[in-house]
Order: structure tokens, then C-alpha cells, then sequence
């Protein structure tokens, strides 16, 4: 039996389904989903995930599974999108999520023994069909929760300040492609691609655009992406219209989460618009799972995922009127990493702002001990310059962060030593270092082609000498530079990067690093340094690319570190 929690027994999953009548299409499309009922009279609320990898799933890589929701007092449904398991009609990323999730928002709505209240959930993919469904505001809706959104699909899960997530966004489209295979029973297709999404085909004559793909998944959403690299009307068509959205949205987020822009966007404009309660937490977590373990570092018990008791706690307040001390709570949880606990803030975080400045005799590219990251420019030398020369050939690997695949904290004291590689360290601390919010990064420089890439990472050294990434940014100069000198050869430049925002405290002893390369690969396609969109330029025709970064009081290059405020727990 189970102990006396107020919980419910859980009925046995049914399978229902919602008919949609499509303009043109006959049949209608039938859309899946799997139910499951506590075991009770009711009323009950409805949580609903809408998602496209096979319902059965159910998102259990990162929440516990729809019979764990459902006896806490909820019908939860979880439901194959269109063109997707075992529903029917053709998938289109994202496409049909908006018209598609007010259907099912009201069907679920007036299921029978429902209360008529429902709730989303859900993390990605699932995240998002949350926002599509809440552009349509159906009354029934109540509250949302997503986790580990891509809100503008351009710059918040596509691309990065101009540079392409290769191996998050091939890898995916793979793994969509194959499930498109199995659903029409190519299963041959299936095997080829199955194996490319398991060892990325990324050595073909144009890296970004495998022949599996071109040949076996015409209808990849991949090749719009490839045509599309900035900002246009076929992004701005993606892009969930929120703006006379008025819902309670409870949001999370990953320090090392490739999406975690789009969950800061989000939150920020709905904290500005809506009048309704909005709360925010960011774990050290990956995309998944959300875990102690993060990479190469054990964060600690309090790092293990908080976040079904978190929703159950959300919904019971907001679904079922519950005063549960929720609306009392800090709004903005972030763990902080180091100390490797919560942290509460009334807002997100806005402290003062200390600067690091670059200074080297330059031979930063050559030895770890050379370039330095100083208090003041008084402590700088005078102008000098650090040279990176980026070989296509060998290009700088990506390791964890955000956007590498696996995500998370490693040692990258090796990759640091490598000459195409800069690092500026600062002194070990005397005193404890704490930081909150996104550090920026301002340089000045040159370069010899008409484009390239910028890597930035942040990373603490410990004494031991292992040096673990924290936060790292990437973009292409296009979308980083400002020329201030344009009628001089080479480009010479100023590039303002933001890098993934992030919470951690430094002990004493410790020092700060700032690593710059012109490539991570293949966490994002290598530039050719040709100026040539990423999806037509081939291998063959890639350039070794020389960039020059300048320090000193003439050209203050320099770290920007968001300082802590204080908090509450």
C-alpha cells in the first residue's frame, strides 16, 4: 500500500485520441496521446506535454515518469505531435504547433473527470510546443512550465551569435530524420542514418551538408537552416508570438544548456509584460540529464534535480488553489557553482561589474604563464599583441560548456597549451571571488580574412593546475564586429562577445582564465575564412586565417565580470 501522502493509485494508461479536421485533407489527422487517470472520482486539473520522439518516452530522460504526476492528483496526458509516433499527418518542425496545441489544449480541457484546468510541461522540443500553444491563449490553459527553450529558434537554438550549433543541430536532425524512416518503413534508410547520427559525417566535401541527408531526408529541416544563416522572415515565421500573453510560467534553465539564451529571453520579457507570477531556476545541468554529476564535476547532492517536486508544488498552486508558500518564495533560484548550492535572488541578478584587463609580452599563444588578466590598466604593459593562427587543417576542439556534446565542466589544460590557443590567467585570489549573470568580453584586432570565428571560454584554475571551463561564448565576426578603422588592410575591429550566462564562486587560491581561439569544432562548424555562407563553401577551398588581438591602454581588451548581489536562500 502505498504511505499516507495524499497520494492516488494510478489507473492503467489509456490510449486516446484527438481528431483534427484539416482544410484539403481526408481523412482528418489523428492526433495520440497516452492518459493516465488517478484513481478517483475528481475533478481533476490536466498536465499536458505535447512531444515528438514517441510518447512513451514521455520526456523521462530529465522528469519522473506521467504515473508519478498522476498520483499527485492530475490526468496527465502526453501526446505524439502531428506526423510523429503514432500520430498521424506530416511533421514539420514546429509548423503545426500552434494551431495543433489549442486543439489539444481544449480537448484535454474536457476530458472526462478533468477540472478543466490545464498545465504544460516539458523540456526542448516539449518546451516549445508550450509557447505555440500558449500564442493562442485557450481559455482552459492556466500555467505553463518550460524548461530548456529555444524561444527565438534563430539566435536561441540554431545558431549562436551568427555561428551555426553543428553538432546539437545535425545530430538532431539525424535523429528526427531516422524517426521519419521507421514511421514509413524504410528501414535500410533507417540503419544508414541511424549510424551517421551516431558518428557525425562531418569530413564530406562540404562538412555541413552530408550526402545522407541530402539523399535520404529531403524534407530536413537542416537544408532551410543551411539556406537561412541570419535572421528572416522564415525565422521570424518560427518565432512563438507571446506579446499579449498574460500566464504564470514557471522557468528553467542549464548553466551548460545550449538553449539557456531562450530561457533568459523569455523569462525577461514575460517578467516585463505579464502581471501573473513568474519564477526562475538554473541549475549546473546539460541539455540532460539533470544530475549531480555535470561533465567531469560531482556538484553535490543539492544539485540533483529539484524540479518534479518543484512542478508538483507549481501546479498544486496554481491548479488547484493550493497556499502552498510558493508566492512568498524567492522568484529567481540559481545554483551556484563552487559552493555547489541554491542561491535566491527578487530579480535576476544585476551587480556591480568588475573588469579584467588582457595584458601578455606576446606569447600568450605560447605559454600559459605569459598572458596575464589584471585589475587595472596601470598593471598592463603598454600596447602590445597576442597572435592566433587558426590551420583549418587542425582546428581547436570544442570540449563541454554548452554547446559541445557531452556538456559540462572538463579539464581543458591541454587544449589551452595547444599555440593556436590564448590564455590570459589572473593572479590566485586572496579574497573569495563570486559571480552572477553573463560576462562579457571586449577585444581589439585584426584579421587577414574577410571572416572568422571567435571562441571565448572562462575557466577556473585550481591549484592543482587543472583548469575546469565554467562559461564559454562563440560567434562569427560578421555579428561581432564593429570596424573602426575600415579603410585599413588588414580589417581591424572590435568584437563585443556575451557569454553564457552563469553563477560561481572562487575560493582563495584559485585563479580566473580566459582562453581565445578562433574555432571549437565541432561544436560549431570551422570558418573557411572565406566570407562564404557555411552551407555552400567546400572543404578544399577552407583558408588558414591569422588574428591579431591587441592589449594595453591604447586598446583596453578586457573581461567584464556581472560581481554577485546579495541574495537570499
Amino acid at each position: 500500500m502505498l504511505p499516507d501522502l495524499g497520494l492516488h493509485p494510478v489507473c492503467p494508461r489509456q490510449v486516446m485520441s484527438l481528431v483534427l479536421p484539416v482544410q484539403g485533407s481526408n481523412p482528418p489527422v489523428t492526433l495520440e496521446a497516452d492518459v493516465y487517470y488517478p484513481d478517483g472520482e475528481g475533478p481533476f486539473p490536466v498536465l499536458l506535454m505535447r512531444q515528438p520522439y514517441g510518447r512513451a518516452i514521455a520526456s523521462t530522460v530529465v522528469y519522473a515518469h506521467p504515473t508519478w504526476y498522476a498520483s499527485h492528483g492530475y490526468i496527465v496526458v502526453i501526446q505524439d505531435v502531428r506526423g510523429r509516433g503514432t500520430s498521424g499527418g506530416e511533421f514539420s518542425l514546429f509548423h503545426h504547433e500552434v494551431e495543433d496545441g489549442y486543439a489539444t489544449v481544449l480537448w484535454a480541457a474536457n476530458l472526462p473527470q478533468s477540472s478543466g484546468a490545464v498545465g504544460m510541461y516539458g523540456f526542448s522540443y516539449q518546451g516549445m510546443t508550450q509557447l505555440y500553444a500558449a500564442s493562442r491563449r485557450p481559455e482552459p490553459l492556466k500555467t505553463i512550465a518550460p524548461a530548456m527553450v529555444g524561444y527565438a529558434p534563430y539566435a536561441d537554438w540554431a545558431y549562436e551569435n551568427g555561428a551555426l550549433l553543428l553538432h546539437a543541430g545535425l545530430g538532431w536532425a539525424l535523429q528526427l530524420a531516422a524517426e521519419t524512416c521507421r514511421r514509413e518503413g524504410k528501414l535500410e534508410a533507417y540503419q544508414v542514418i541511424y549510424q551517421a547520427a551516431h558518428q557525425l559525417p562531418l569530413d564530406e566535401a562540404i562538412p555541413t551538408r552530408p550526402k545522407i541527408l541530402q539523399e535520404l531526408a529531403a524534407d530536413s529541416f537542416w537544408h532551410d537552416w543551411l539556406v537561412h544563416p541570419q535572421q528572416d522572415d522564415y525565422w521570424q515565421a518560427l518565432q512563438p508570438d507571446l506579446s499579449e500573453v498574460d500566464l504564470p510560467m514557471l522557468h528553467i534553465g542549464g548553466w551548460c544548456d545550449p538553449y539557456l539564451r531562450g530561457d533568459l529571453r523569455l523569462y525577461h520579457q514575460m517578467k516585463t509584460q505579464s502581471s501573473a507570477l513568474q519564477h526562475l531556476w538554473v541549475g549546473p545541468w546539460g541539455h540532460l540529464p539533470w544530475s549531480r554529476r555535470v561533465g567531469a564535476v560531482d556538484f553535490g547532492p543539492e544539485a540533483e534535480s529539484p524540479i518534479d517536486r518543484l512542478q508538483i508544488r507549481w501546479f498544486n498552486h496554481i491548479l488547484k488553489g493550493e497556499d502552498n508558500g510558493l508566492g512568498q518564495a524567492a522568484p529567481v533560484r540559481l545554483f551556484e557553482m563552487g559552493r555547489n548550492r541554491w542561491q535566491g535572488f527578487d530579480q535576476w541578478p544585476a551587480g556591480q561589474e568588475k573588469g579584467l584587463y588582457l595584458t601578455s609580452s606576446g606569447l600568450a599563444s605560447m605559454r600559459q604563464d605569459d598572458g596575464h588578466l589584471v585589475d587595472s590598466l596601470s598593471d598592463a604593459t603598454p600596447t602590445g599583441q597576442d597572435v592566433i593562427v587558426h590551420d583549418p587543417w587542425r582546428p581547436v576542439p570544442s570540449l563541454g560548456g554548452h554547446s559541445s556534446i557531452p556538456a559540462g565542466s572538463f579539464d581543458r589544460g591541454s587544449i589551452d597549451s595547444r599555440s593556436d590557443v590564448l590564455t590570459y590567467t589572473t593572479a590566485p585570489f586572496i579574497q573569495p571571488l563570486r559571480v552572477a549573470g553573463a560576462i562579457k568580453l571586449e577585444l581589439y584586432g585584426q584579421a587577414d580574412a574577410p571572416s572568422f570565428d571567435l571562441s571565448a571560454v572562462v575557466s577556473e584554475v585550481y591549484t592543482d593546475g587543472r583548469v575546469m571551463n565554467l562559461t564559454q561564448g562563440y560567434g562569427r565576426a560578421e555579428t561581432l564586429a564593429a570596424l573602426f578603422e575600415p579603410q585599413q588592410e588588414p580589417q581591424r575591429l572590435t568584437l563585443c562577445l556575451t557569454l553564457q550566462a552563469t553563477c560561481f564562486a572562487m575560493p582563495v587560491g584559485h585563479a580566473l582564465r580566459l582562453s581565445l581561439a578562433a574555432a571549437a569544432f565541432p561544436a560549431y562548424p570551422v570558418n573557411s575564412g572565406t566570407g562564404q555562407p557555411v552551407g555552400e563553401v567546400a572543404l578544399i577551398d577552407y583558408r588558414v586565417i591569422t588574428l591579431t588581438v591587441w592589449h594595453g591602454p591604447d586598446y583596453p581588451s578586457q573581461l567584464r565580470l556581472p560581481m554577485t548581489p546579495a541574495g537570499r536562500f
